[in-house]
C-alpha cells in the first residue's frame, strides 16, 4: 500500500520560521509564540476572524494547515468525506488546560474551556476547509513516523479516505513545533514516497 501513496506537500512552523515544501517562506526571529502566530497570519494575508478566538495550539495547527494547502492542493478533486486528518503531539491541550485552571480561581472561562481538548485543532481546520473525512488525534511521547505511516496507509489503502493531512502539532508555553504533510494516492511533480524515512527526514529538518 505504501508504494502507491505520496507526500505531495509539507509545511512546518518551528524556531520562528515557517516552511513550505522544505523551503523557508517567512520568519520572525525573537518573537514569542503569540506574537509569532499573529505575524504569520498577517504575513500571508489570511482572512478568518475566528482565528483570533482560538487558543495557541489551534492557531499553530490552523496556520500550518493553511500554508500546507496553499498553491497546489486541488481540494475540488475530492469529496469532503474523502479528506481526513490524523495528528499527534506530546502535550495534548496542556497549554490551554493550565490557563483554564487559572481562570477557575476567579470565574471559569467558557471561551478557554472549549479548547481543553487537543482534537479541537482538527475541528478548526475541518470547519475552515469543510473536510468531513476520518479524524484522529493521538498523544505520543515523541514524533512516531512508523505509526503515522501505518495508520494513514490503512485509511487510504482501505478507501476510508482518498487523501489525508497528517503530522505533529505540539505547543506548551513558548515551546512549539508543527509539521504537517499532505498524503495522496496520485504522484505529483515534486512528490516523494510516503515512507517512514521520508517523513522522519522532513520532520527532522524542522528541529
Amino acid at each position: 500500500m505504501s508504494a502507491s501513496n505520496y507526500i505531495t506537500s509539507s509545511s512546518a512552523i518551528s524556531d520562528n520560521i515557517v516552511f513550505k515544501d522544505n523551503k523557508p517562506v517567512f520568519e520572525n526571529q525573537g518573537a514569542e509564540v503569540a506574537e509569532l502566530l499573529l505575524s504569520v497570519y498577517q504575513h500571508f494575508g489570511f482572512n478568518y476572524p475566528k482565528f483570533y478566538k482560538m487558543d495557541n495550539l489551534s492557531k499553530l495547527g490552523w496556520l500550518a494547515a493553511e500554508v500546507l494547502l496553499q498553491n497546489g492542493f486541488k481540494k475540488d478533486d475530492y469529496r469532503p468525506e474523502e479528506i481526513g486528518i490524523v495528528l499527534t503531539n506530546a502535550n495534548s491541550s496542556l497549554d490551554t488546560d493550565l490557563k483554564y485552571v487559572e481562570t477557575i480561581k476567579e470565574f471559569p472561562s467558557p471561551s478557554v474551556f472549549v479548547y481543553t481538548l487537543p482534537n479541537i485543532v482538527i475541528g478548526e481546520i475541518c470547519i475552515r476547509n469543510k473536510f468531513k473525512g476520518e479524524q484522529a488525534f493521538f498523544i505520543q511521547e515523541e514524533f512516531d513516523p512508523d505509526f503515522i505511516v501505518q495508520h494513514v496507509n490503512y485509511l487510504l489503502g482501505n478507501d476510508i479516505l482518498k487523501t489525508c493531512v497528517c503530522g505533529w502539532v505540539d505547543l506548551l508555553d513558548q515551546s512549539y513545533h508543527a509539521s504537517l504533510f499532505m498524503i495522496e494516492k496520485e504522484n505529483h511533480e515534486g512528490s516523494v514516497a510516503f515512507s517512514t524515512e521520508n517523513l522522519n527526514a522532513a520532520f527532522g529538518n524542522r528541529i
